[in-house]
């Protein structure tokens, strides 16, 4: 948090805020003191002010996590600024801390000299034992390094609600949950965003319930008067719009941006969507988006398990649909052989993979990378199929019409990556003119007459693409039988020979192998041209890369960045471009899986960084991480 501008301190003066660059915030408190919801209604209020931002919202995996513990603290960091950032910020300006357990978990995070605004009426003698304190950390001394705000917001929010109380309107426990809404008015006074588009969502919210809405409006005035009244905070802060490029903008977060995705590549192709799915953290919410766009062709089928969703999938993509399923890793597990069939059948078929730490149920709501290796080799036999990453929220958007286009031109199931960070964090996106997206519908073409003489081969392929017939059933004289046993050629008939076998698999890797020679040249960042040390990133890595990156050359160090979107078959380009530089360094949040594939590939020593903490790299770490691996070539020097 820097400023720009100084506040006068005059008396007699008119109250100026400082104007800042950018700042970070962190709301956390118990599942239930609403944190998610404070968070995502001041990033609204920010991105309606027109800065650039980033959200990171983290919460425990237990449906109700014991109340008053850190295990069950529930957090949201918002990152916004006047100009372009790639991150939620390494460490917040301000932290509002509900009760003791969020204080004791996330003090640790707070920069030195940074605001903490804690709910003092939540620290008696239970509530510190429930966090696990052995002292008050208000009385300690443990919190000298900090700005202190001590702010009874329950004792506020009920004084604010008494008549409402009194006149039974309201019960008093209800009146209690209002508190978060004091806390988004004073953080919203303290730095200087409107409300009025909180107010008018809260009317909406809580419209079978009038009384309800006025109290929460009446709360968050509460919290904007008390932070004018009060003389505890010496300055308020503002951060100017960003400088965005021309268009209109909302916020969105990945699991949005990746559903709205798929439905615009099913629209720009003429299919209808089909999504089938079994409920599973994080990948829920894709197809709860879906289920509220079934007004564009689409069809929503919550199944009883993971493999009856991939195989409700399958059978629509072989009944002419775009399908897709949604799941994460420990389901991703479980739809395997059902990958292998769509593999062998050769349908169009896109499998979204929202990671999360593992193994098993592992962290069900923290972010990983680690399905990687899962995604490009992990099925039965030699079935290879696409993969593609996601790299942020927006680009969730793109990377999802990208598996479409690849699914459909070459009749095959994709694997698209995204995980829990991208699914949940949130960031400006511009709406795109859906004119000028890819037109899916030169992609492919339904097989409409019989291809050889006086019957259907569904097995005859493009000679470019090597796909076969996409033949919809139904269509008369294209009838045909799809299995998972071996395939001779062109009939598709069953076949145990030796010679076919080998022949069929050679030709199912080409297939695939063909993708990588109609993709683009990569994008590699290196504006001088002559870096010797080239980051190499997939996925959410991007954003903490490129802001490291870009922190690392304003310190006079020369390094170049690529960051991967087709992660199979492996971009032909990069081997050449990874030759082009001394150091090659490859940040994972896993054990190297991407590392371990390039060194397969290319025979290049890729010097990895590892972490999987269940939560995404900070751009400081990996400006250390960079210095330490890249050494002297960070120089220039050889």
């Amino acid at each position: 948090m820097s400023a720009t501008t100084t506040p006068s301190t005059s008396t007699g003066e008119p109250h100026r805020p400082v104007e800042l660059h950018d700042a970070v915030i962190r709301f956390a408190g118990d599942s239930g003191d609403g944190m998610q919801l404070t968070g995502d209604r001041f990033t609204t209020e920010a991105g309606l002010a027109g800065n650039d931002l980033v959200t990171f919202p983290d919460y425990p995996a237990e449906i109700r996590a014991p109340a008053g513990t850190q295990a069950g603290v529930s957090s949201f960091q918002l990152h916004f600024s006047d100009h372009d950032i790639h991150t939620a910020g390494d460490a917040p300006d301000v932290l509002v801390a509900m009760n003791p357990a969020a204080l004791l978990k996330h003090i640790g995070a707070l920069k030195p000299g940074g605001t903490v605004i804690v709910n003092v009426d939540e620290f008696d003698e239970r509530a510190l034992q429930k966090a696990g304190a052995m002292t008050n950390p208000l009385e300690d001394g443990s919190l000298v390094d900090f700005r202190v705000q001590e702010v009874g917001l329950t004792s506020l929010t009920l004084r604010t609600l008494e008549a409402e109380i009194a006149d039974g309107d309201m019960t008093r426990k209800e009146a209690e949950r209002c508190k978060n809404m004091l806390a988004l008015g004073l953080v919203s006074w303290m730095f200087s965003r409107p409300m009025d588009a909180t107010e008018e969502w809260l009317r909406e919210k809580f419209a079978k319930r009038p009384v309800l809405a006025e109290a929460n409006v009446k709360v968050l005035r509460s919290g904007r008067n008390y932070g004018e009244t009060t003389e505890a905070f010496a300055f308020t802060y503002e951060v100017p719009a960003a400088q965005l490029p021309p268009g209109r903008y909302r916020t969105i977060s990945g699991n949005q941006a990746l559903a709205y995705g798929l439905v615009a590549a099913a629209q720009r192709a003429g299919l209808p969507l089909f999504a089938g799915a079994y409920p599973i953290t994080p990948a829920s919410d894709i197809l709860h988006e879906l289920a509220k766009l079934k007004h564009f062709d689409v069809t929503t089928f919550q199944a009883e398990d993971e493999i009856a969703a991939i195989a409700s999938a399958i059978g629509a993509a072989f009944g002419g649909s775009l399908a897709v399923t949604a799941s994460s890793g420990p389901g991703i597990a479980l739809k395997t052989e059902a990958i292998g069939l769509a593999a062998i059948y050769e349908l169009p078929l896109v499998v979204v993979d929202v990671q999360r730490g593992g193994p098993s149920t592992g962290l069900p709501t923290k972010t990983e990378q680690s399905d990687l290796l899962q995604a490009v080799v992990g099925r039965n036999g030699e079935a290879p199929v696409p993969v593609v990453a996601v790299k942020s929220p927006g680009d969730a958007f793109d990377a999802a019409i990208e598996a479409c286009r690849i699914a459909l031109t070459y009749r095959t199931p994709v694997m698209l990556l995204s995980d829990g960070y991208t699914a949940n964090s949130a960031e400006p996106w511009r709406i795109p003119d859906v004119d000028g997206l890819p037109d899916l519908s030169t992609a492919f073409a339904f097989a409409t007459e019989r291809n050889d003489a006086d019957r259907f081969l569904p097995y005859l392929r493009d000679p470019g693409t090597l796909a076969r017939p996409w033949a919809v059933p139904g269509t008369p004289g294209l009838e045909h039988r799809l299995g998972g046993l071996e395939k001779a050629p062109d009939t598709g008939a069953i076949s145990y020979d030796g010679a076919n076998h080998h022949a069929q698999t050679v030709l199912r890797h080409e297939r695939i192998t063909r993708i990588g020679a109609q993709l683009p040249p990569l994008d590699v960042d290196d504006p001088t041209g002559d870096a010797d040390v080239l980051v190499v990133g997939w996925g959410s890595t991007d954003g903490p890369i490129r802001a490291a990156v870009h922190t690392l050359r304003g310190n006079g160090r020369r390094v170049a960045h690529v960051q991967l979107t087709h992660l199979a078959p492996i971009h032909p380009d990069l081997e050449e471009v990874m030759r082009r530089h001394r150091v090659v360094i490859c940040p994972e949040n896993n054990m190297g899986q991407l590392a371990l594939l390039l060194r397969a590939r290319t025979l290049i020593d890729v010097k990895a960084y590892d972490r999987v903490t269940g939560a995404p790299f900070l751009s400081s770490e990996l400006v250390d991480v960079i210095e330490r691996l890249g050494g002297d070539a960070l120089e220039g020097e050889r």
